[in-house]
């Protein structure tokens, strides 16, 4: 979403002067809301951010895609407002602070770096293809995989995410194995 935002943005028939200027909104609005989940992320716990985030994610992507397929842009600049604040409260906070938690010592700094690593490969295959598939699919199917694949974001933060807030690396290694 960031990395095109104003291809996005110029794919609902918004000028390249308002798409610039959305982007730059969009670098302050993320900005706030990382901040807010900064703040939230101990009161609340990881899962409860990664709840929101997922949440926001599946409303702002299939709003998107619906727009897409309906060919009603009005509001798709507020979706991706919704989709970067769903980001940074959720899993633009979270996942960095929840690979560091997740890993014994003794494995710690391998567990990061793997972490990072298939998030950033991930992330460049993403931006890589995007371009393709909005030439040749348009805005609605795009959208609309990335709102199915976040239903599954859920169900793993449902069904298998553990919450490391408050708890001792001892007690979630154990978790963990039973």
């Amino acid at each position: 979403m960031i990395y095109y935002a104003p291809r996005i943005f110029e794919m609902t028939g918004l000028g390249k002067e308002g798409a610039l200027l959305s982007t730059s909104g969009i670098g302050v609005f993320n900005l706030i809301f990382t901040i807010i989940g900064w703040y939230l992320i101990d009161r609340y716990g990881r899962r409860v951010l990664m709840y929101i985030g997922s949440i926001g994610y599946i409303i702002s992507l299939a709003l998107i895609a619906m727009a897409f397929y309906n060919e009603s842009y009005a509001y798709v600049p507020y979706y991706v407002f919704a989709f970067i604040g769903a980001h940074a409260i959720g899993q633009g906070s979270v996942i960095w602070v929840f690979i560091s938690e997740i890993f014994p010592n003794s494995v710690r700094a391998s567990g990061m770096a793997f972490g990072s690593l298939t998030h950033w490969v991930f992330a460049a295959l993403i931006a890589n293809f995007f371009p393709y598939f909005a030439d040749h699919l348009g805005g609605g199917p795009i959208f609309a995989f990335f709102s199915v694949m976040m239903v599954f974001q859920l169900i793993y933060v449902w069904k298998m995410m553990p919450e490391t807030k408050g708890v001792s690396l001892e007690d979630l290694q154990k978790r963990l194995i039973h």
